[in-house]
């Protein structure tokens, strides 16, 4: 596994695994939540130690269960969720600190790696008190980075008026549907580390030139997709319920791609 520093010094595994439809039926998202996670098992099983959680996908407690299970040891592990940006969690410093609090109950530890505000806060005053009780989280060493997600530059700047510790990440979406060249330009500029979700979305005729830059590594178009965004210091949160596909998202490490098939992928 590769790491990348984050600008408070703490250091985050390049590639993590989501779990937004972990331990639920069908797969699905809004499915009704089993008592299993075998993928989640399986993916610390294959070296996985950064976990993306969050509130909103209801599995916190599922989650940490899976966690507290395996054999991996907790400062191994890399533990991300979120709090949504809803009146029950902002409507009050209370509200927040309660959710902080239950988190730190429902993944069975005293800390958590990264805690990051899901969406956009639209009240200023909303926002301030947010990251306020996030600071105060921080500063308890009960988090060990604090930062957002699927914030805009606007949003970033409103932070930025009354901010005493800088997010150390911003979650946004990052394929070649959606590049995000311009923010991602911002983040570098702020030194806040992007992290993709969804890092694999392509259209048809793009995996196609994928594909044929994999064959010169014995890769596939995903792979080389993968190791695009984290050669260019991007956090990669891939996500698969099925081994061998989790296996290959984290099997990045023994190519490089060049800079002739860098060109390639952005001229795509």
């Amino acid at each position: 596994m590769e790491y990348i520093t984050l600008n408070n010094g703490i250091k985050m595994p390049i590639v993590g695994t989501g779990t937004n439809t972990y331990g639920k039926e069908n797969n699905d998202y809004n499915g009704a939540l089993t008592n299993e996670i075998p993928e989640l098992l399986s993916a610390l099983e294959l070296g996985y130690r950064s976990i993306d959680a969050a509130i909103m996908y209801r599995n916190e407690e599922l989650v940490g269960r899976g966690l507290a299970e395996s054999t991996v040891p907790r400062e191994e592990l890399f533990i991300t969720t979120k709090v949504p940006a809803s009146e029950e969690y902002i409507s009050s410093k209370d509200a927040t600190r309660a959710a902080i609090d239950n988190s730190l109950k429902n993944f069975q530890t005293d800390y958590l790696d990264l805690l990051l505000i899901h969406f956009p806060i639209e009240d200023k005053e909303q926002l301030k008190n947010t990251w306020e009780v996030f600071e105060e989280y921080y500063e308890a060493g009960k988090l060990k980075a604090i930062g957002v997600s699927n914030f805009g530059k606007h949003h970033l700047d409103e932070l930025k008026e009354f901010a005493k510790v800088k997010p150390a990440v911003n979650q946004i979406q990052i394929n070649l549907k959606e590049r995000n060249t311009d923010l991602l330009g911002i983040l570098k500029d702020e030194g806040i580390t992007p992290v993709a979700w969804g890092p694999m979305k392509a259209e048809a005729h793009q995996y196609e030139v994928l594909t044929e830059i994999g064959k010169a590594y014995n890769k596939s178009g995903a792979q080389v997709l993968l190791k695009y965004q984290i050669q260019r210091g991007v956090v990669v949160i891939p996500k698969s319920h099925n081994p061998e596909n989790q296996r290959a998202n984290l099997d990045l490490f023994d190519f490089e791609l060049t800079a002739a098939d860098i060109e390639k992928i952005e001229n795509l």
